[in-house]
């Protein structure tokens, strides 16, 4: 079974990595390059034109991974993991709308504002909606109507309040890896790290599975998750896709992966972390999404309330591009931020798995 976890990095790796080369020349050729802002940094203004849309070639890349580490070991595809590619691909065709509107019809905003979110709450209610469907032998359904830290606590909120928290971290994630992607290679090299931990705790789900527990002699320390290795799979195909894509998107980036890519990776980010009833977890995992959002948070708050900015600029990557670091120095040590949010959250993970024990 691990096979299939080793299949999917290995290809989600290989595809991007010879794919996205393609796609550039193919976007180049189209002329669809990236809008930049005039009130931004002034060294990105020789990013205008980089081709962008990028995340095309790792949603593709996840996905082709997914069903080919499928069919090379002979499994079966689970519903988990088809609600979680499917939430991606819903997620990117929604970003995918916004990039081309962007570039193809010359309008800098992209879609309307009201017609963006209601894509995104079409998709995230579907997924929402869902996941609360397809049980198994156990009873298990994808998702729990229970809130979730490292596993399910307390009562159930039912299934109306868990759509709208859903939606909410669907939509709270997706918009943080977009605030994040403003650098080269920053939210890739970011999603890396999350997507990495995700493998790790899917493996470590499957192997402390209930169903793998005949006696149930300790049901409290072991996880109720319905298909944690298929979940692993694609958090496997999720690294891989995107460290191959980061080849090409780390600085000078080659091609920039828009509102096709973040949505998605924001997207599927929350998928794992729904289905894998890690719903609070993920907030410390993905910590530094949750710090560039809360940069603009803060920034907006307080000119809005005493005319004053808090940052020189939001989000926060560009404050210290602005304070003269350079962009590779704001790009690794945000990385290194993410990769200690990582490590704190996986801490986290496996002293609840061992306080139960």
């Amino acid at each position: 079974m691990m096979k299939q976890i080793l299949f999917s990095g290995v290809i989600g790796l290989f595809l991007t990595l010879v794919g996205t080369p393609l796609l550039i020349k193919l976007l180049a050729r189209k002329g669809y390059g990236q809008y930049i802002r005039d009130d931004g940094p002034r060294e990105h203004a020789s990013k205008r034109g980089t081709p962008t849309m990028g995340g095309i070639a790792f949603i593709f890349a996840t996905v082709a991974a997914y069903f080919l580490s499928k069919i090379i070991t002979g499994y079966a595809p689970s519903y988990s993991g088809l609600l979680v590619l499917g939430l991606m691909v819903g997620m990117g065709l929604v970003g995918f709308l916004d990039d081309y509107i962007k570039i193809v019809k010359r309008r800098s905003l992209g879609l309307r504002a009201k017609a963006k979110m209601a894509g995104q709450l079409i998709v995230g209610i579907s997924f929402a909606v869902l996941a609360l469907q397809f049980q198994d032998a156990r009873g298990n359904t994808p998702a729990s109507t229970k809130l979730s830290f490292i596993t399910d606590f307390g009562w159930s909120i039912g299934p109306v309040l868990f759509v709208v928290w859903a939606l909410f971290m669907i939509l709270a994630m997706s918009n943080g890896v977009n605030l994040t992607d403003g650098l080269d290679g920053l939210a890739t090299g970011a999603s890396v790290l999350v997507f990495g931990a995700y493998t790790f705790i899917g493996v470590w789900q499957f192997q402390e599975s209930c169903a793998n527990d005949q006696t149930l002699t300790n049901p409290v320390a072991c996880y109720e998750v319905r298909d944690p290795l298929d979940l692993a799979v694609i958090a496997s195909a999720l690294m891989g896709a995107c460290l191959g894509f980061l080849w090409w998107n780390t600085s000078p980036a080659k091609i920039f992966m828009g509102d096709t890519g973040s949505l998605a990776l924001g997207g599927v980010l929350t998928g794992l972390a729904i289905l894998s009833r890690t719903e609070l977890l993920v907030a410390i995992m993905g910590g530094l999404f949750v710090l560039i959002t809360m940069s603009v948070v803060i920034q907006v708050g307080s000119f809005r309330l005493t005319g004053r900015r808090v940052f020189r600029m939001a989000p926060l990557q560009h404050h210290f591009e602005l304070k003269g670091w350079s962009e590779v120095l704001v790009v690794v040590r945000f990385w290194i931020i993410q990769g200690i949010c990582v490590i704190v959250g996986l801490g986290l993970f496996y002293a609840g798995w061992a306080a139960d024990k």
